[in-house]
């Protein structure tokens, strides 16, 4: 296979580095020979967990082929290049949609296992992982192992959430849900601060499959942490009405918008976001009633607007995501909202769901608790002084930040948050012996032994 040298990044676009490309065609390709390479799906983790620096980095789009799928049961087999818009199209039309996805559907499969992505219903369903019934890995010595809770548990423990470090994931098989329509039955609330945000989230009396809530990052005072609780519910066909009843599993495409360069670098200001923010809060929080509304506007709402992540300028972004326990959640989120007030810095998305049990993956992120995901535009050094200052905060709290949105997390921090890094580093060790696969991000963190 030809290579490539290139200069690229995450979705935050930082850091940017030079990696050494492939493109495979065929999944019996997948593996090269290279002292040092990592498989990268649809580069969409925020930081450098899809990078190798002057290393192989795999690029596995093209490996994007359906190999089963079972229409009665709702169980798929696919290449791990295959993304979940590609799995949308085949499924939903049948009534099929995934048990778990994340906020965008330009992702692919293994990129959703090795992150073990989840999404607004953790806290019913999980993670991605408990959707995975069984999974293909490839190692270093060129094994093929069929891996999932029942057969190779430890290499499949190992592997969801393991971000590529324990081999190549070559295929995935699938559960997905019955759906009977393309819509979702959603509920907002407006909340004036964090504590009316938690009380919606916790309500029992309303406790929809799906839930999220936006914050507005620059709220303060009285309202800091005020908001939009989202509640949603996977429409039955006798909720619709007119032609919607007709076809219940027929959704027009989207109209996407293209950012086509980069956004001046004052254009996201506080005072910008300060008034997106309130007529935001104003119009959503405002809302009475349930709605209907289809998955595409739900679950993807950033999805429209492709290249979204140029609105931040050429310095890019950094996502702050983290965990904590229930306990404590909201004295820790109170503490980094006020830590964020306090630094005049500018955030334009905080996002805050609440989370269910953890999962089996040694480095799956997930605790039963509450996690805070926020964007603020890359200002060098007083960015990463907060950032340092929030990781002090999540590690008080017993809380962990999010390997898929990382970009500078410190090493003994990351040792701190992950209690069962050794148990990973064992199974790795036994799978990858001499550490061929690796990435910007193991090794910023020293994930291997050898790093």
């Amino acid at each position: 296979m030809n290579t490539l040298n290139k200069e690229i990044a995450g979705w935050g676009r930082y850091p940017v580095q030079r990696c050494e490309l492939v493109r495979p065609e065929r999944h019996a390709d997948l593996l090269s020979e290279a002292p040092s390479l990592l498989a990268r799906g649809q580069g969409r983790s925020y930081g450098d967990a899809a990078l190798n620096e002057n290393r192989r980095v795999v690029l596995t789009e093209r490996v994007n082929r359906f190999l089963a799928f079972d229409r009665d049961q709702g169980v798929i087999r696919a290449e791990a290049g295959v993304t979940l818009a590609e799995l949308l199209t085949l499924t939903v039309p049948r009534g099929w949609f995934p048990l778990v996805t994340p906020g965008t559907k330009h992702v692919s499969l293994g990129g959703c296992v090795a992150a073990d992505v989840h999404g607004k219903n953790h806290h019913h369903d999980g993670a991605f992982s408990r959707s995975v019934r069984e999974l293909e890995l490839i190692t270093a010595d060129g094994r093929r192992l069929c891996c999932s809770a029942r057969e190779n548990g430890e290499a499949f423990r190992a592997t969801v959430g393991g971000m590529g470090l324990t081999g190549i994931i070559g295929e995935v098989e699938l559960q997905l849900q019955p759906i009977e329509s393309v819509y979702i039955r959603a509920r907002h609330q407006g909340a004036a601060n964090l504590e009316q945000v938690f009380a919606l989230l916790q309500d029992t009396d309303n406790d929809a499959r799906y839930s999220v809530a936006w914050l507005d990052l620059m709220s303060r005072g009285a309202g800091l942490g005020r908001g939009v609780v989202m509640n949603g519910d996977h429409a039955a066909r006798d909720e619709l009405s007119g032609g919607r009843r007709l076809t219940p599993l027929r959704l027009a495409p989207a109209k996407v918008r293209n950012i086509p360069f980069d956004m001046p670098g004052w254009l996201l200001n506080g005072l910008s976001i300060r008034a997106f923010n309130a007529q935001y809060f104003r119009r959503e929080g405002g809302r009475s009633g349930s709605f209907l509304v289809d998955y595409d506007t739900f679950f993807y709402p950033l999805d429209t607007l492709d290249n979204w992540n140029r609105l931040y300028g050429k310095r890019g972004f950094v996502q702050y995501q983290c965990v904590v326990p229930t306990a404590t959640a909201l004295e820790a989120m109170q503490q980094l909202l006020q830590r964020l007030a306090d630094s005049v810095h500018p955030a334009f998305l905080g996002v805050l769901k609440r989370m269910g049990a953890a999962g089996e993956g040694y480095l799956s992120f997930p605790m039963e608790g509450y996690t805070l995901a926020m964007d603020l535009p890359m200002k060098g050094v007083a960015t990463l002084a907060l950032l340092d200052a929030f990781d002090a905060i999540v590690l008080q709290h017993g809380g962990r930040v999010y390997l898929a949105k990382d970009a500078r997390l410190a090493a003994d921090s990351f040792r701190a948050m992950y209690p069962q890094l050794e148990a990973w580093r064992r199974v790795r060790r036994e799978l990858d012996p001499q550490g061929v696969f690796g990435s910007s991000l193991s090794r910023r963190l020293g994930m291997g032994e050898e790093e």
